[in-house]
């Protein structure tokens, strides 16, 4: 019998499955994922809170997006901001019904709701495309 994943490693992919569901279907209905303070930096422009990161993301130049993960790394995070979880994703994008997938990595950093501390928002976002 395997090894229970540790909670923290359950929240993350959980979290990474319901992300690329909603992001590959409905980008839209990421908003309630982010609050007022949530960053993202996607390929270096930064935006803020849930309205800029929402519009960036349905103005992506694509009509249909597929996330592949092929990694799901997830620590906890102890300290300042106390079981909140880091969250490093990697895997292939296939946009448009390219033949050719493109790599991405991509980090959360999500944070206990206030509101409701058994859920999650993602405060920090960081998206790459990786070349090479």
């Amino acid at each position: 019998m395997a090894a229970q994943k540790p909670q923290f490693q359950q929240v993350g992919e959980a979290f990474v499955a319901h992300y690329y569901q909603n992001f590959d279907s409905n980008r839209g209905g990421l908003a309630p994922l982010y609050r007022d303070t949530s960053m993202l930096t996607f390929e270096g422009e930064q935006f803020m809170g849930p309205q800029a990161i929402v519009q960036k993301l349905q103005g992506l130049p694509f009509q249909t997006v597929v996330h592949q993960v092929v990694t799901c790394d997830c620590q906890p995070v102890i300290g300042s901001q106390p079981n909140g979880i880091v969250v490093f994703v990697s895997g292939n994008l296939v946009v448009d019904d390219s033949p050719n997938a493109m790599k991405f990595s991509q980090t959360f950093n999500l944070l206990p709701d206030p509101a409701n501390p058994s859920s999650f928002f993602v405060h920090n976002d960081l998206f790459r495309l990786n070349y090479g």
